[in-house]
C-alpha cells in the first residue's frame, strides 16, 4: 500500500528555483492547499514587482540578494533574512539591486 509522506522538504529553499537569467523573473510554487500557497521567485538585477496589493495577507521573505522593498509608505532595506508580515490590501513593491530570491507565503 502506497502511503503518502505527511510533510513537504526543501533543504534548501534558495536551491528550488529555477536558473535566473538577465532581465527576467522566476517563479515556482512550491506548495499549495486550502490555507496556504508558498512560491520562491528569483529576480534577475534590476527587476522588480512594481506596487499592488493582494486580497489576502501575505509574508514575504528575502533568502539571497538584495532589493528595495517598500510597504505602504516604508521603504525596507531588502537583505537576506527580511521578513515581513502584510495584510490584506496593503500596497508593496520590490526591486532587485542584486540577484535576490524571495519566498512568498500566501495565506487564503
Amino acid at each position: 500500500m502506497d502511503q503518502a509522506v505527511p510533510y513537504i522538504h526543501f533543504a534548501n529553499l534558495v536551491d528550488s528555483i529555477p536558473e535566473i537569467t538577465p532581465d527576467t523573473i522566476v517563479s515556482r510554487t512550491l506548495y499549495t492547499d486550502d490555507d496556504v500557497k508558498v512560491i520562491v521567485f528569483g529576480f534577475a538585477a534590476g527587476q522588480e514587482l512594481s506596487e499592488h496589493t493582494a486580497s489576502m495577507p501575505a509574508v514575504i521573505h528575502i533568502l539571497r540578494g538584495e532589493a528595495d522593498v517598500t510597504v505602504g509608505q516604508d521603504a525596507l532595506d531588502g537583505r537576506p533574512g527580511l521578513w515581513i508580515h502584510m495584510t490584506p490590501r496593503l500596497p508593496h513593491s520590490i526591486v532587485a539591486r542584486t540577484e535576490m530570491v524571495m519566498l512568498l507565503l500566501m495565506f487564503k
